[in-house]
């Protein structure tokens, strides 16, 4: 019977939550790849190189890093109804403040307020999902939660490619509308999201007693430390490994937002950025559809490993495909081997960390492991920018790109593959 009343309260969490999270992740997300699609344009107005459009990117993501473990910190003690829409409303002025951009100096200081308004979003809802699920749904939560991600970029990128198409609307350039458009609905979920939000299984007046009584039980308190403090636990073995792990794979998620809409580009440089557009979203739409599934077998058979190491693998060798041919097909298929391959690793890869840190330590823990992919996120875009710069070609970068997978994967199997089920 407490099963039952356990599986009755996850799925009222879910219709509840989920949904909403999405949402307020995807417009957070079409933060990231509207730049991307932004500089189809905007480079050639602003006289930017792809080294001056990577380093733009890289100070969003130094802001971004600086806020992510005091902003969890701050969640932790306001709670998620306050905190979050605070992180809502100011990244939404801020993003949308990035069509007043004149020069790579201006791009440059409005993308760094953007990433310290922003920084904080995602460790805060992956904070905040523990307090809801169970460990043996985590993985199934964070999937359909993460989801956001390709679905933002197949529906982002068509949109941001029309938008793009609209030259100079009421002689305004095409990319300035873009974050205007894109970035204004961020503030107003922020206020939505303020009376929306519950912080905590308890204080919700949508489940019943048992329902309440059911998730404290099973939503475990997590390993027992001993005297160790929350920032010794950050520096354990097993944190530290899934952390560079972390950091390799978002070092593919990061160039898949960033430069797809330009290697898609060059493969159909005669098209439309509708084109583009489109092309851009087919491999996220192929992810959203795959995502749920992969995840929610790793929390039946609760192995987490193997469920995040072969799709890696299976990203590697999707950049090998792209870097290697020329046939638009065959580039494409690589982009899509990519796209589903490192997301349903995240979505996995991030089920771990509540089973390695104790509640105490969670806030700063995955604030810290997130941190490690923000910093990939600061350095990818000006190594991939410049290694174009240097090459005229993107060939040399994602072969690299492909090396970082497989020694992370190699780290995820050294921190994980010996470990309980979790």
């Amino acid at each position: 019977m407490t099963a039952a009343v356990e599986d009755r309260a996850v799925r009222k969490v879910s219709r509840r939550l989920i949904w909403f999270l999405v949402i307020l992740y995807a417009f957070s997300y079409l933060d990231r790849i509207n730049i991307g699609f932004a500089a189809l344009s905007m480079n050639r107005d602003l006289r930017l190189t792809a080294t001056q459009f990577g380093a733009a990117n890289t100070i969003f993501y130094l802001g971004y890093i600086l806020c992510e473990i005091p902003s969890n910190l701050m969640l932790a003690r306001f709670g998620a109804r306050v905190w979050l829409p605070r992180i809502l409303i100011t990244w939404g002025i801020a993003s949308a403040a990035t069509m007043f951009a004149n020069s790579a100096a201006s791009l440059y200081s409005i993308r760094a307020l953007v990433g310290l308004a922003e920084g904080g979003f995602l460790p805060g809802v992956l904070l905040y999902l523990t307090l809801w699920f169970p460990q043996a749904h985590r993985a199934k939560a964070n999937a359909l939660f993460m989801i956001a991600q390709p679905l933002t970029i197949a529906v982002g990128a068509p949109l941001s490619g029309l938008i793009l198409d609209r030259h100079n609307a009421l002689g305004m350039a095409a990319w300035r509308w873009l974050f205007l458009i894109e970035g204004l609905p961020s503030a107003i979920l922020g206020i939505v999201a303020y009376f929306y939000l519950t912080d905590k299984p308890e204080d919700a007046k949508w489940l019943t007693a048992d329902e309440k009584s059911a998730l404290a039980r099973s939503i475990e308190p997590g390993p027992v430390r001993g005297q160790r403090t929350p920032w010794r636990e950050m520096l354990t073995r097993q944190v530290i490994l899934l952390s560079i792990a972390y950091f390799g794979l978002i070092m593919t998620l990061n160039t898949i937002v960033t430069w797809t809409p330009q290697i898609v580009r060059e493969m159909v440089a005669e098209h439309s950025f509708s084109s583009v557009g489109l092309l851009t979203a087919l491999p996220a739409l192929i992810t959203a559809l795959l995502m749920p599934f992969w995840s929610a077998h790793s929390d039946r058979t609760r192995e987490r490993a193997w469920h995040i190491v072969a799709p890696m693998a299976f990203a590697a060798l999707g950049w090998v495909f792209v870097a290697s041919f020329k046939l638009p097909d065959l580039r494409m298929l690589g982009l899509t081997f990519c796209s589903v391959g490192g997301f349903t690793a995240m979505s996995v890869l991030w089920a771990v960390p509540p089973a390695l840190l104790s509640p105490a330590a969670r806030p700063a823990g995955i604030a810290f492991i997130s941190s490690c992919g923000i910093l990939a996120s600061m350095a990818t875009p000006l190594l991939i920018g410049f290694l174009r710069d240097l090459t005229h070609s993107f060939v040399a970068g994602l072969f690299f790109l492909a090396l970082v997978l497989i020694g992370a994967s190699g780290l995820a199997v050294a921190a994980l593959g010996r470990t309980e089920r979790c």
